[in-house]
Formats: structure tokens, sequence, C-alpha cells
């Protein structure tokens, strides 16, 4: 089993999926995969959610399927039941660390503040995504935590576009960024698939991971 570690470190770019139906799921994760990216964050803002994981989990053996969007314990153990190989959550409670752990799912827990980031280092955790990144002080926020945190590492996710993430991925307490944009909403409503995989071959050569 892969570590929370080594699958932020796959890719620069974990894209994070809100699939409207199961076969949308698999179509845009193939298109993902054919343009290099090999992490994908499915979440669970959609009843298609947790079927979605089901199917793409079994497209591909380098695929590494997560489970976004956790916001309830339970989510964990659902998750993990259909193929997730990790949870991405936007916040951290201890209920849902022991969920994550009894579950045998790792997580990703999500950080705003430094209070956030203090609870979750006293947990055990050394990688963290800062969410809502670009709505909670973006790049000059990341520069300020390096000072007191400067071995935590993030997965700046939220508001983060394609001209913007080269900068955050060249902040040295960033390892990938979460983002929405290799999905845009109007080539999912034409099923422009190869418009997919054009963005994630593009997303896939930016800065090298740390």
């Amino acid at each position: 089993m892969k570590t929370v570690s080594e699958i932020v470190r796959l890719g620069p770019v974990i894209p994070v999926l809100v699939f409207d139906s199961v076969e949308q799921g698999e179509h845009v994760s193939r298109a993902l995969h054919a343009g290099g990216v090999k992490v994908l964050e499915i979440t669970l803002r959609t009843p298609a959610g947790i079927a979605a994981i089901e199917r793409v989990s079994q497209l591909a053996d380098d695929i590494v399927v997560g489970v976004g969007t956790i916001t309830k314990p339970e989510h964990c153990e659902q998750a993990k039941k259909v193929g997730a190989q990790f949870g991405v959550s936007p916040g951290l409670t201890k209920d849902m660390q022991k969920a994550a752990q009894d579950a045998g799912l790792l997580l990703l827990p999500g950080v705003m503040t430094p209070s956030d980031i203090i609870t979750a280092m006293e947990l055990g955790y050394e990688i963290v995504k800062f969410f809502p990144a670009q709505q909670a002080g973006g790049i000059p926020m990341l520069q300020a935590f390096f000072g007191p945190f400067p071995s935590l590492k993030f997965c700046p996710t939220g508001g983060i576009t394609a001209e913007t993430a080269t900068s955050f991925l060249a902040q040295p307490n960033v390892v990938c960024v979460g983002g929405s944009w290799l999905t845009p909403k109007a080539a999912l409503a034409a099923q422009n698939w190869e418009e997919v995989t054009r963005l994630a071959r593009a997303a896939s050569e930016l800065a090298p991971h740390k």
C-alpha cells in the first residue's frame, strides 16, 4: 500500500472530480489517465460518487483513486469498501481520524488556520490539504505558514487555475495542488474527452513535485 506522501508525489496536480453519473466518471477518468494523470479525487458531492469510485478503481492498475469531500466519519468506510485508496477532507476532527484509521483509509486532512495545522500535526499528519487555498490567503498564506511549520507539506486546493498552479507548485512547502480546471463544464457537457486529455497532459508536465 502506498503512503499519502507517495500518492501526492505521483503527479503535480490531483484533479478534483464531480461526476453526474458513473458513465461520465469512467469517460473522464480514462481521458485523464490518457493524459498522464494517475491520482484522482472523486468527490461525494453527487449521488454518483461512491459508485463512480468503485468503477474507476477497476479501470487500470496504476490509477490511484481517492474519495473527496469526506465530511462524515462514515464516509471513510463507505469509500474504502468500494476501492478508494485514500481520502481527502475539507477539515479534520479526532472522530474523522479514528474512522479513517478503523477503515484502513489513508487521509489527507484539510486545514486553513494555524490552529488547524497544530491539531493535524498533533495527530501525526505530515501532509495536509490547504483549503480553500485561494480564498484563505493563497501563496502569501503558504509563505507565512513556512516560518513556524517548515516541515509540513501542503496540497493547496480551491480556486487554483492552470495559470496559477505553477506559482503554487514553486513554493517549498507545496508538493502538489488540487484543481477542477482539468474537467471544464463545457468539455464534460460536450463529451469532449480529447480536451480533458489535453488539459491533463499539460497539468502532468508542470513543475516537478518535491
